[in-house]
């Protein structure tokens, strides 16, 4: 049975009692989808001064004689966008029914992908404009199930139209059903049409019979078929320098054409993103079937849309097999930034190897001269200079000589360090090859130790004092005696 609603069921500003069970109402577009507010005792809904009167639902029981019959029973019908704020207070109140605090982790789960930008534009039965959740990752998707196992029957109460006997909505299937609800609500502002055009911005439905073309590869690899992601090979490419390296520009214009890794192509389906191969197996048809017949052609599409985002996959789509990308230095140094970022978006996961290492850091340390006057003696006893240099560590254990000479010579985005490929960020090598940044006069290398910090280059960094210099520090800033 249809929900039915007053005529001013429109309205906003109705917040429904705290004891209310809540249910999604799917619609054919998804923004037409209704919240629905109930009580599961059956006791009337309190009336409202400033928001719509109650509607009917119709759900099912459990009767006294172990039967299972549909009830119409009263409801507060909402629109997506007026029912999101109570659902999300519902969420973390303890007083809330347990199907509307569900319902609020859904909310929740929704806002969070809108925030991330996992909305995609598409079109619903009767080539209708409509924008839909995704494309989501296998941790949405756990998500997912997460929230629609833990539901009581109460937040799927309402059963599928024209069924006999009655039956209740997959949980899991309810839930996809809002999150593509919410997506197609909140793009569409009082402004946006104004601003970008009705197709997609307007609330009243757009009919786009042209768009079908475009619908079908928009959907290809995002949330239909298969997905892609680019998984890292380091072991086979030669990724440091060993010697000779004399620190110059030279090295730079030589990595921009030379091979510096290799990027495997491979396949997730988005049914089940347990079910993962590499390309050459897909092509081969010696992936499970469960991937379908058309995994390979929504494979090209979602490789054809990647390229769009990051021009070097292109090259793949040149190959009869597209399995294997040999990446140079530059695009290497792409992918550890904004590339990764733009593939991320468009539903593209980038995976390095699990040993990778990003935790090397640079500090302006102040230090004595050895066999200077102040190495050993009283600090202001002195009239030398004291030296300041960079120093690089790796996971805070500072690299020895030898390992900061290797690194100054290295001219690729990934060098290997003590047994663990680690990532060298282009300042960090420029920083060994001239770590020595000058010397300080006693009273100049007191203030860095104090403030710890010093300008470098114009740049503030932070700056640490060893050696007779940190051990005044340390006076200098511990309490008084007794205190």
């Amino acid at each position: 049975m249809e929900p039915r609603e007053p005529a001013d069921a429109g309205g906003g500003g109705a917040a429904p009692p705290r004891s209310c069970a809540a249910v999604f109402l799917p619609a054919a577009l998804p923004r037409q989808g209704r919240v629905a507010f109930w009580s599961p005792e059956g006791h009337p809904l309190p009336p409202s001064d400033d928001g719509p009167a109650p509607g009917t639902i119709t759900v099912t029981r459990l009767d006294g004689d172990g039967e299972v019959r549909a009830h119409d029973v009263p409801a507060l019908l909402l629109p997506v966008a007026e029912a999101l704020e109570p659902l999300v207070a519902a969420r973390h109140d303890p007083a809330a029914h347990p199907a509307a605090a569900c319902w609020g982790a859904a909310a929740l789960h929704a806002l969070h992908l809108a925030a991330r930008g996992r909305l995609l534009p598409g079109l619903a039965a009767g080539d209708l404009d409509a924008w839909r959740a995704g494309p989501l990752d296998a941790d949405d998707i756990a998500h997912l199930r997460a929230v629609a196992a833990a539901m009581p029957f109460e937040a799927h109460a309402v059963p599928v139209p024209g069924r006999t006997p009655p039956h209740l909505p997959e949980p899991e299937a309810l839930v996809r059903a809002f999150l593509d609800a919410v997506a197609d609500t909140l793009p569409r502002t009082p402004a946006a049409a104004h601003a970008a055009g009705a197709p997609f911005a307007a609330t009243e439905p757009q009919h786009l019979p042209r768009a079908r073309a475009w619908a079908a590869e928009t959907a290809a690899g995002m949330d239909a078929g298969v997905r892609i992601s680019l998984r890292l090979d380091l072991t086979g490419w030669e990724l440091f320098d060993t010697g000779g390296a004399d620190g110059g520009g030279d090295g730079d214009e030589e990595g921009a054409g030379r091979a510096a890794a290799a990027a495997l192509l491979q396949i997730h389906s988005l049914a089940d993103p347990s079910l993962v191969t590499d390309a050459p197996r897909l092509w081969s048809g010696e992936a499970d079937e469960r991937f379908g017949p058309r995994a390979r052609i929504d494979a090209v599409l979602a490789l054809r849309r990647a390229a769009r985002v990051w021009p070097p996959l292109g090259r793949l789509l040149e190959r009869a097999l597209p399995d294997v990308l040999s990446l140079t230095e530059h695009e290497l140094y792409e992918l550890l930034g904004p590339a990764a970022a733009r593939l991320a978006a468009a539903g593209v996961a980038v995976h390095w190897p699990r040993d990778l290492a990003r935790s090397l850091t640079a500090t302006a340390v102040v230090r004595s001269a050895p066999g200077s006057a102040t190495d050993g003696t009283a600090f202001f006893d002195s009239t030398e200079l004291l030296r300041f240099d960079w120093q690089v560590a790796l996971d805070g254990d500072p690299l020895t000589t030898r390992e900061m000479d290797e690194l100054a010579e290295a001219h690729r985005p990934i060098v290997r360090l003590r047994d663990q490929w680690v990532v060298v960020d282009p300042d960090l090598v420029r920083k060994a090859r001239k770590r020595e940044l000058g010397l300080l006069e006693p009273v100049d290398a007191l203030a860095v130790a104090l403030t710890g910090a010093a300008e470098v280059d114009g740049e503030r960094v932070d700056a640490v004092p060893v050696g007779a210099l940190a051990r005044l520090r340390d006076r200098l800033a511990a309490p008084p005696a007794g205190t």
